[in-house]
């Protein structure tokens, strides 16, 4: 059986003298959607964050059975991962053709010089960004920032796309877009880590769920079993599933 894509152990961030994650054990498997759920406080940006290399973490970070002793965002990216921030960070002055560009530029820096296919393969994907790739990154909606910001993370071919909240501010109708795009992303060869406030979204989306609160994983499973759960349904769902 091989390694998990991503595995945390004993995952610990503490900011100052107070740790903001306890001991959090989490993996995703190659070809896996999963998905950490919970209120907000509880270290879900924080998990991602320092699983980037972004802050400082205490614990073991494995990826594809090889230890990363130092996590750093250069190094994340090298390897396969990126992250799609809970505020996007895009350049909005830049046009939406140029903010894609900087997305592929690591790869560019090392000699891979096929940034053509890959914005084709994004705008297969976006089809609204093909549309308005010459504009600015500040005239888009809410969520044409986001089908952006997706699409400049997967300009760097990622093996592990990690979004945060990526739901944030957008209608149902625009998050189910969205979502359905992750969901196909699964089928393109990219695993998956999900960070959601709007837990039965996420959960439907997902193969496997983490509940965080309070820095603490206290629950963890298939996703079905998860929207089944009495716990999940009273606190994230609205409503207990009979």
């Amino acid at each position: 059986m091989s390694a998990p894509l991503l595995e945390l152990r004993d995952w610990r961030v503490a900011y100052g003298g107070v740790e903001a994650l306890h001991g959090v054990a989490l993996r995703v498997e190659a070809g896996e959607i999963v998905t950490v759920i919970g209120p907000n406080g509880a270290g879900k940006t924080t998990l991602l964050s320092a699983a980037m290399g972004l802050l400082p973490a205490r614990g073991e970070l494995w990826l594809a059975g090889q230890r990363i002793a130092r996590p750093d965002v250069e190094a994340m990216v090298a390897r396969g991962v990126a992250l799609v921030p809970e505020q996007r960070e895009l350049f909005g002055a830049m046009s939406v053709n140029d903010n894609l560009l900087l997305g592929g530029f690591a790869l560019w820096r090392a000699g891979q010089r096929d940034q053509r296919a890959r914005l084709r393969e994004v705008y297969a994907i976006f089809p609204r960004l093909a549309e308005r790739k010459t504009q600015s990154a500040d005239t888009l909606s809410g969520g044409e920032r986001q089908m952006l910001a997706i699409g400049r993370a997967l300009m760097a071919r990622p093996r592990l796309l990690m979004l945060d909240e990526p739901s944030l501010g957008l209608a149902p109708r625009i998050v189910r877009e969205v979502l359905r795009v992750v969901a196909a992303l699964r089928a393109q060869g990219v695993s998956i880590l999900l960070v959601e406030q709007n837990a039965r979204a996420a959960l439907q989306t997902a193969d496997r769920g983490y509940v965080l609160e309070t820095g603490s994983v206290v629950l963890e499973g298939p996703a079905p079993e998860l929207l089944r759960d009495p716990r999940v349904a009273d606190t994230y769902l609205g409503a207990r599933r009979e």
